[in-house]
């Protein structure tokens, strides 16, 4: 049964409506996440869009969770193109996010191909983007023609599922996911965030329509299969509504969390140990032991937030467009990644040659070598041209979005945003709750200035088209937005 309101709502300003979309390729795609290509190999569970419009006379938001690594610019804007000029939404205020699964389809423009390899068989690339932009356009309409008044309600609960995957060594230098039981190991880098924010929805009998589950953590427990999978995700919609009721809507917002990663490995963690004891003696897999912890979080504070129901919130959206630098590289950098680019060469040219004298038929899974090869080889040859279009191009745009919903912020931005940067927007920030939404676009690491000094995956030249510089703008420029809707 979904009902946990006291009271019935008689009234409403607001306009809500929900959609939900299986956006799982039916044909073999390329899966977005790792260096290696991998091939889908069949379906773990349903790769979906969840879509949230909220509507006032003076505004309105479009929310589209996707259960995607990232979002491409040409996803986005595909998804806009199809809904201008029409009577819905304002394609402006259309927000995609992805919730960083490492088992969704690959939605950037990149090529499958390898030169000098035999091509994939896999769905191309266009028509891949161009079935997605269709199947979350329409979608869109459904939760845009479905709005009615309701109410909302807001509240923070708690539930450890981030952790934060980079430690130090003793000599000041960042590894992600070393062994914290090394001899040199001296301190876990950064902070953790454990806050489930949570924005409910509600019907005007006070029934729970839907929920807003913002967590800091990517969803990448199982993130090296070769299966579609929307990872934790869908551990955690399934006990949601086994609890709340068959038609609960979930809308997952990954907030900021660069460096942060859902592993319980006994290597990386210093009690990962105990953790996985407990494990086995609930009989949960990561997945099944996360969902738990964000279904019984969401108990605890639904039964709050409802007495709590605002049926006409003031609702404010305004978007900005930022000059971001790029990464500031020095010539040491590009020397040294040209290096690591010569030594990926030449294991690209043998694994390729492997290939040509192979006989017979290729054996399964026969690309993985050569692709991680080619993939690393050109991770580091971007860093010379990052540092050449620095001469001409030094910024980046980027689109961000910051929502006021009654008390409660949203900001949002496109990178995989270290969490530095959002504890400090949420320290700042005037509202009483702020939501944070990072994968709103294809934007890859922004490392803190911390991050950045320990260098490591994640906080390198490779890792970092824009560096702390752009990451200290882009939170500065945040926050004054924020306020600006706090006069």
């Amino acid at each position: 049964m979904v009902g946990l309101a006291t009271t019935p709502c008689l009234s409403a300003a607001i306009k809500i409506g929900w959609a939900e979309q299986d956006i799982t390729p039916q044909e073999p795609v390329l899966l977005a996440g790792q260096f290696n290509f991998r091939v889908s190999e069949n379906v773990l569970d349903p790769i979906t869009a969840t879509v949230l419009v909220l509507e006032t006379e003076t505004d309105q938001v479009t929310w589209v969770s996707c259960d995607l690594v990232g979002i491409a610019n040409e996803l986005r804007d595909g998804v806009r193109a199809r809904l201008g000029g029409r009577a819905g939404p304002d394609p402006k205020k259309i927000i995609l996010h992805a919730t960083h699964s490492h088992t969704g389809p690959e939605m950037r423009p990149t090529k499958s191909d390898i030169p000098g390899v035999p091509a994939l068989k896999v769905m191309s690339g266009a028509d891949l983007l161009n079935s997605t932009a269709d199947l979350i356009a329409a979608a869109v309409m459904r939760a845009w023609d479905a709005r009615a008044p309701g109410g909302v309600s807001f509240g923070l609960g708690h539930a450890v599922v981030g952790r934060n995957r980079r430690s130090v060594d003793t000599a000041g230098v960042s590894t992600m996911y070393a062994d914290v039981a090394r001899e040199k190991f001296s301190h876990i880098e950064g902070f953790e965030d454990h806050d489930l924010n949570l924005l409910a929805t509600y019907d005007l009998n006070g029934a729970l329509t839907g929920l807003i589950m913002n967590l800091a953590c990517p969803a990448q427990v199982t993130e090296s299969i070769y299966a579609l999978s929307a990872d934790f995700w869908h551990d955690t919609r399934v006990e949601m509504r086994r609890r709340l009721g068959p038609k609960l809507f979930v809308a997952a917002q990954c907030s900021t969390a660069g460096d942060i990663a859902p592993h319980f490995d006994y290597k990386s963690s210093y009690n990962g140990k105990a953790a996985l004891r407990m494990l086995k003696l609930k009989n949960r897999t990561v997945r099944e032991e996360i969902a738990q912890r964000l279904a019984n979080a969401s108990e605890e504070v639904l039964p709050l937030i409802a007495r709590t129901i605002e049926n006409d919130p003031l609702l404010s959206h305004r978007i900005q467009t930022l000059a971001l630098p790029l990464n500031q590289l020095s010539e040491s950098d590009v020397a040294s990644t040209q290096k690591e680019a010569a030594l990926w060469r030449a294991r690209f040219e043998a694994e390729r040659n492997k290939l040509a004298t192979s006989p017979g038929p290729l054996p399964g899974r026969w690309y993985v070598a050569v692709s991680m090869a080619y993939s690393r080889l050109r991770w580091n040859e971007r860093v010379q041209e990052t540092f050449e279009r620095l001469k001409t191009e030094p910024n980046r745009a980027e689109e961000i979005h910051v929502i006021r919903l009654g008390d409660v912020a949203f900001a949002t931005n496109p990178f995989e945003y270290f969490l530095d940067y959002g504890i400090e927007i949420k320290a700042k920030s005037p509202a009483t709750q702020t939501f944070l939404i990072q994968l709103a676009g294809s934007g890859t690491y922004v490392p803190s200035q911390r991050a950045a000094s320990g260098g490591g995956y994640g906080a390198q030249p490779q890792s970092n088209p824009v560096g702390p510089a752009g990451g200290i703008m882009l939170r500065q420029k945040t926050s004054e937005l924020i306020q600006a809707l706090w006069p």
